[in-house]
């Protein structure tokens, strides 16, 4: 037999595509040495860590071994990983944050928001998050929360700006804190951060995307130009302004208001939530998307379900290019980025086109018949079956949900 090191193109190529298939299968697992086409030792640094891109095109540390494998030690994908926990027993200074918590959960942007947080707040301050009602989230502690300030009370239900705004003003006059931080988004952190500047006398910066050395970064001009400026006590962060707090453990102790909050007389009635048609929703803003690809076959059931379960339709580029869609419901980099809670994809394979432009969404749900796709890989929650007869469920539970709840308003 000769020593020669034969190449393998195909093999190095699926080991590159980080999308293929076959491309954990071609990853050197477990080792830490290995012999190069030239017959050079290569060493690998990252075996211990082992690093893949998330669904914001952020590359994260797996330190858990369950994408590529752990050195010497049996794997699981339902191991839980005991992460450090980080103290702040005697804070030398506070950093305040009010995350939007749409659906009484912390998005994207409120986990962006406080990984910001923990970088402005260093070994010394503690990052107290502000909440106002009731809220499902229990990843607090992973999320970067030192302290949890709530603010209960019915005047603080719905849309209520000049009451949390009152609210806002006890916590200040409590903790004073060095830096107020809230997302620039539009359900809601966006007005009450202006709301709050004009009651504290700050110039908030807006828009910021970036804070380093002291100097907050934001954007101007829709977007083409920045504009930097030091850092104020109150800074209103787009999206992706920082990475998420991922390799730490907090205390999320919970913290009392002592200050009374003041009352006032409100000038603003909020009359509830107004329907809305969906089809009417510019896929940019949709808060949930249901779009369909080359393997749904019965698109009228399609648009059956999207009006039971109250989703904005959208599709991919072979939807659109077979006439079953119009093109101004194609989601992808070459039709319309989206940013919604979440994302029901049904029949969609997943090009990497298709996955750029879904890359901010909070939730994705595949529907497919292959398990192996790109899209599957994907997805937060997958559904593997025929597209058409997960629909008809889906139908079916969405009428009678609103059915009983018919029977119970009268």
């Amino acid at each position: 037999m000769s020593d020669i090191i034969r190449r393998d193109p195909r093999a190095e190529w699926i080991a590159r595509n980080r999308l293929h298939p076959l491309h954990a299968a071609m990853q050197t697992q477990g080792q830490t040495s290995w012999m190069g086409p030239n017959g050079v030792v290569r060493k690998n640094p990252h075996a211990a860590a082992a690093g893949f891109i998330g669904p914001n095109g952020i590359k994260r540390i797996d330190r858990s071994g369950t994408q590529q494998g752990t050195v010497g030690k049996r794997s699981s994908a339902t191991e839980v990983v005991q992460l450090p926990l980080h103290l702040i027993e005697q804070p030398a200074f506070h950093i305040c944050v009010v995350p939007d918590m749409v659906g009484g959960r912390l998005s994207s942007h409120d986990k962006d928001l406080l990984g910001l947080a923990n970088k402005l707040a260093g070994n010394e301050g503690a990052v107290v998050a502000v909440l106002f009602g009731d809220d499902k989230e229990t990843t607090f502690d992973t999320a970067g929360v030192d302290r949890i300030l709530r603010i209960d009370g019915d005047a603080f239900d719905g849309y209520s700006p000049e009451a949390r705004v009152l609210a806002l003003g006890a916590v200040e006059s409590q903790l004073a804190p060095r830096h107020w931080l809230l997302p620039d988004s539009r359900t809601g952190g966006g007005e009450l951060g202006r709301r709050l500047a004009a009651k504290l006398g700050e110039r908030p910066a807006t828009r910021v995307w970036q804070v380093a050395n002291e100097q907050a970064i934001g954007r101007a001009g829709a977007g083409r130009e920045d504009l930097a400026r030091k850092a104020p006590r109150l800074i209103l962060a787009a999206a992706e302004c920082a990475e998420p707090v991922s390799e730490t453990r907090h205390e999320a102790r919970s913290l009392e208001l002592i200050e009374n909050i003041a009352h006032s007389l409100p000038r603003i009635e909020d009359l509830g939530p107004v329907a809305v048609d969906p089809a009417q929703i510019p896929m940019a803003e949709a808060e949930f998307i249901l779009s369909g690809g080359n393997g749904v076959r019965d698109w009228d059931q399609f648009h059956q379900a999207a009006a039971a379960l109250g989703a904005t339709e959208g599709a991919s580029r072979v939807a659109v290019d077979d006439g079953y869609m119009p093109r101004n419901r194609q989601v992808g980099a070459t039709g319309t980025w989206v940013t919604a809670r979440v994302y029901l994809a049904v029949g969609i394979s997943g090009a990497i086109q298709h996955l750029q432009g879904i890359g901010a969404c909070d939730k994705v749900v595949a529907v497919n018949m292959d398990p192996g796709c790109d899209m599957i890989k994907r997805a937060d929650l997958s559904v593997i079956g025929d597209s058409a007869a997960i629909l008809a469920a889906l139908i079916q539970l969405a009428t009678e949900y609103r059915q009983g709840g018919a029977r119970d308003a009268a």
